[in-house]
């Protein structure tokens, strides 16, 4: 069995009133991929997208900073993550060997702001997808980056914020929150 974790720290938090943060696993044993996270003080009631995002190419990726910044309108939104972190990869959902990522399969925080994420994966099938997707099976866990995200639709955000994905706007891609996988 091979163990991975990433601690979740804040991210935009000034900004949106919260400090959300958590863990995350991934224990890979067999055939079988086991996630679970746990995430404390996310904004209340509301679903949270979440995702480990990287580079195809095998760069390390790394969680944004204020640098990261680049419109200084106060907010690191998802494009600005890109530099550092990659392009979103696989969701933390109902299914992520499907890598359906724009859907509503993702966790709801309770009225205090908690949420706990526990799922099998079968790896074969989230291998072959993420191949599709990247052109390798090979996950590369101890390079990528977990996001959580999402804050209430009543938020006031600048225009100046981007990351509308189809028909989800950036209140449901801000991201609240990022932890850097590690081989525990």
């Amino acid at each position: 069995m091979t163990k991975y974790i990433a601690h979740i720290t804040p991210l935009n938090a000034d900004k949106i009133g919260t400090k959300a943060h958590g863990t995350a696993t991934f224990e890979e044993n067999g055939d079988n991929l086991h996630i679970h996270v746990e995430m404390f003080d996310t904004p209340a009631n509301i679903e949270h997208w979440e995702h480990f995002h990287g580079f195809a190419d095998g760069k390390k990726a790394h969680v944004p900073t204020s640098a990261q910044d680049v419109n200084h309108d106060g907010f690191i939104d998802l494009p600005e993550t890109e530099p550092v972190s990659g392009t979103t990869m696989v969701p933390l959902d109902d299914a992520p060997q499907d890598m359906n990522i724009p859907h509503d399969g993702y966790p709801v925080a309770d009225a205090n702001g908690h949420y706990e994420y526990d799922i099998d994966v079968p790896l074969d099938k989230l291998q072959t997808k993420f191949a599709d997707a990247f052109g390798s099976r090979d996950l590369q866990l101890g390079k990528r980056v977990v996001y959580v995200h999402g804050v209430p639709a009543s938020l006031e955000l600048p225009a100046s914020v981007a990351g509308d994905v189809m028909s989800y706007d950036a209140h449901t891609t801000l991201p609240i929150a990022a932890g850097e996988i590690e081989k525990a």
